[in-house]
């Protein structure tokens, strides 16, 4: 059990490079060159709503530790918006702007379809809704590990 727990965690790190890397093939495919594949996904995360810096991490949209130079870099490039929080000057909002949410409905219809195409090759209907099941009871796992000694 031990083993293929391990080897479970690796792969979970492993899928997420490969699929930054396939974002990025993506990306090219489109011709896009003003954004990287992590700053794409932040997008993608964002969506339609608007939110805080604070929040990009706090809800898992971004991952590393450079949010405010990829920030920085989408604001740049037009693809999103910050303004400041009227309520707290240390806090700032962020949204899509036009040029994001061209790309959040691009990358909408290639993620659908990726969707697709896992469903029909695998011949089970549920494999990703069971799969996300089992990643959110491993993500709870670890939460109640970091909140209390399970030992």
């Amino acid at each position: 059990m031990k083993e293929s727990y391990f080897e479970s965690v690796v792969m979970i790190e492993r899928l997420h490079r490969l699929f930054l890397e396939v974002i990025k093939v993506e990306l090219d495919r489109m011709n896009i060159r003003d954004i990287n594949n992590v700053q794409a996904l932040v997008l993608y995360n964002i969506g339609q709503d608007q939110v805080t810096v604070g929040e990009l991490t706090n809800r898992g949209y971004y991952l590393g530790s450079n949010v405010s130079y990829n920030l920085r870099k989408m604001v740049q490039n037009n693809y999103i918006n910050q303004e400041p929080s009227p309520h707290d000057r240390r806090s700032s909002h962020v949204k899509l702007s036009a040029k994001g949410v061209d790309l959040f409905q691009k990358l909408d219809k290639i993620l659908t379809a990726h969707a697709h195409h896992l469903e029909k090759n695998s011949g089970d209907k549920n494999v990703i809704e069971h799969l996300g099941h089992m990643l959110k009871k491993l993500e709870n796992f670890w939460g109640n590990l970091l909140t209390r000694d399970l030992r």
